[in-house]
């Protein structure tokens, strides 16, 4: 490692100590992806339970144009969620109604008009410089509070990705631009290498693991499911990893399956961290009955 490295190194280590070992509370996060499908969701349509924390993830900011044939930015990146009905105003009024509702951003994403999204920058510099610039104006204009990392394809090697995203997260958390990050990784050999990079480097800029535990196959198990669960919990050791469904019809382990059984025995062996779920534009035929649930299981812990 040379100097400048080095330099960085201790920097992080000075800035983001490991914490100290105290008991803490049973956690209440639910967090919630929103706004990727353009199904008019709103944030007020979906059910607020005031007993926990509640994070809204806004997917997604992209580093591509907008045409017929996207083509990768170099990191700057515009937003494409369903802006029209997820605005800065509307950010405002949920947080100023709930004031447990944070707001978050994800970057990256799996398409863009039925194309995929790849991780692609020129240089790191160049990519860096202008995800600091484009994010912080993002997040700014639309009062965010947070980042989420759910690129799914890439063109650049796991080592371009972790110090790309890893620069990234530090310079916005120091600067105070956003006060927490994810990251969104699954379980495929396409995948995994760059996420595990980016947590050898800066796992401990990362506040949560947003893990994608609907992308393994319809029909698991709860015994399954905690075994994925471990697995992964050994991975990205010491990330907080949230237990996470879909409402898509995808695949993992479903609430109709025992997905809540599944963390009744992670809260009882206190490895449950909170909930996630994909996403809100998919619950909103089902009149968000999921999202109550997993409130409402989390708030009785």
């Amino acid at each position: 490692m040379d100097s400048s490295n080095f330099k960085f190194f201790l920097m992080l280590l000075l800035i983001f100590p490991a914490p100290a070992a105290v008991a803490a509370a049973p956690p209440k996060l639910f967090r919630e992806y929103i706004g990727a499908e353009g199904k008019n969701v709103k944030f007020s349509d979906v059910p607020v339970d005031r007993r926990i924390d509640f994070h809204f993830i806004l997917s997604f900011a992209i580093d591509y144009t907008n045409s017929a044939k996207p083509t990768p930015t170099n990191g700057d990146f515009r937003v494409y969620w369903d802006s029209d009905n997820l605005s800065p105003s509307d950010v405002s009024s949920i947080k100023s109604r709930n004031r447990n509702v944070r707001v978050a951003m994800s970057l990256g994403g799996d398409t863009i008009n039925d194309k995929f999204v790849f991780f692609d920058p020129d240089s790191i510099d160049t990519w860096v410089a202008n995800a600091i610039r484009s994010i912080t104006s993002i997040a700014r204009k639309y009062g965010l509070d947070g980042i989420d990392i759910d690129y799914e394809h890439f063109k650049a090697d796991p080592d371009t990705f972790a110090e790309c995203i890893g620069r990234v997260v530090f310079e916005l958390k120091q600067s105070r631009v956003v006060a927490f990050a994810s990251i969104a990784p699954y379980d495929d050999d396409s995948v995994e290498p760059y996420y595990l990079a980016l947590w050898r480097r800066y796992g401990r800029l990362f506040d949560y693991v947003n893990f994608q535990f609907y992308a393994y196959p319809k029909g698991t198990t709860v015994g399954q499911f905690l075994g994925h669960f471990e697995r992964q919990r050994k991975k990205y050791d010491g990330g907080d990893i949230l237990a996470s469904f879909g409402t898509d019809g995808s695949g993992g382990l479903s609430p109709e399956k025992g997905f809540f059984n599944a963390c009744r025995t992670l809260s009882d062996e206190g490895k449950l961290n909170g909930i996630f779920i994909w996403s809100a534009d998919d619950s909103k035929k089902g009149k968000f009955k999921f999202e109550r649930q997993s409130q409402d299981f989390l708030a009785r812990l």
